[in-house]
């Protein structure tokens, strides 16, 4: 049976604040990069989209790492949250014959004949973000947040602010069929588990601020009012539930509660403002570590199949003191 790289792995604590000039995994080389006697790394990059802030610092920190300077030759692709685009992005990559694969996968499944391929071309694969249901064997190794904890930190809150209180919960969820969002979910379902908290409804707002509000703006018109708290998947999608809120004449952070998962500045700057209640992390700035998995990878050195970034919460005091020193 096809196992979860999310289930272990190595853990590279601390990580979380680190800036874009952190190492990279490899210890054998004065720089962060590669590159080689006959040339740069050839790398190719498979983005989902341009869903989120979160996804445009990560898109950005990618870029960073893997820029000329640092010894790689990039080839970016982003699929606009399209599954089978950008299996055929990895394919194109394949055929170019590049040295190495990154990718941050949409969605779980799916993901077995082209990792294939590429194992077949001799191309490793690294894993960024998200993670796929695919043997392991098929790719060299994963670097990326605990989705699930992240959920569970999210759920713990909840439960200790509501306790025993009666309380209706909605939900934006993101992508379906995606690691975070399948993750996020069942990690806050276990936090609630035995509380009061009721889950009136529970709909993907595909991780974007548009469709937050818009899924959003349907829940207040089914529920108005009875709704005492909000679990969004991501800031984005909470950032637009506080428009939908804010339209529908209620509080947002008052009337209606609200937990989300990234930290990324415009939902941190929601928090700092009392329109957002409690924001756990979900550190964007996997460059460097990706890099140094793929200079490791190609010179030989063997790595964990999973590492994980550490992510921090916040509320709104705890938002407040580090909202001006922030990366993202």
């Amino acid at each position: 049976m096809n196992k979860k790289i999310l289930g272990g792995g190595a853990l590279l604590a601390a990580l979380a604040l680190v800036v874009t000039g952190c190492a990279g995994t490899s210890g054998d080389s004065g720089d962060s990069g590669g590159g080689t006697d006959d040339g740069p790394i050839s790398v190719g990059f498979a983005q989902t989209g341009s869903e989120s802030g979160w996804r445009s610092a990560n898109t950005e920190s990618m870029k960073t790492a893997f820029s000329e300077e640092n010894g790689f030759d990039l080839t970016f692709n982003a699929a606009d949250n399209d599954p089978a685009a950008q299996i055929a992005a990895v394919r194109s990559f394949i055929n170019q014959g590049v040295d190495a694969i990154v990718i941050a996968p949409i969605v779980e499944d799916g993901w077995d004949d082209v990792l294939q391929e590429a194992a077949d071309a001799g191309i490793p694969v690294i894993l960024e973000d998200r993670t796929v249901t695919s043997s392991d064997e098929l790719f060299a190794s994963w670097v990326g947040l605990d989705f699930k904890k992240e959920g569970v930190t999210a759920g713990e809150w909840a439960a200790e602010t509501f306790g025993d209180t009666p309380t209706n919960m909605v939900v934006l969820e993101g992508t379906t069929g995606s690691a975070p969002a399948n993750d996020r979910a069942e990690g806050f379902a276990e936090a609630i588990e035995g509380t009061a908290i009721t889950t009136l409804d529970s709909q993907t707002g595909n991780f974007t601020r548009a469709d937050g509000k818009t899924v959003m703006e349907g829940f207040l018109q089914k529920y108005g009012s009875d709704i005492d708290l909000l679990y969004a998947h991501n800031d984005d999608m909470a950032l637009g539930a506080i428009d939908a809120i804010e339209a529908a004449g209620l509080v947002p952070g008052v009337d209606i509660k609200i937990v989300s998962i990234d930290a990324v500045k415009d939902g941190m700057q929601a928090l700092v403002d009392g329109k957002i209640n409690y924001i756990v992390e979900c550190n964007p700035l996997l460059g460097e570590l990706a890099a140094g998995l793929v200079t490791d990878v190609l010179a030989g050195t063997d790595v964990d199949k999973a590492y994980y970034v550490e992510d921090q919460s916040f509320t709104q005091e705890q938002a407040a003191e580090v909202i001006d020193s922030r990366l993202y």
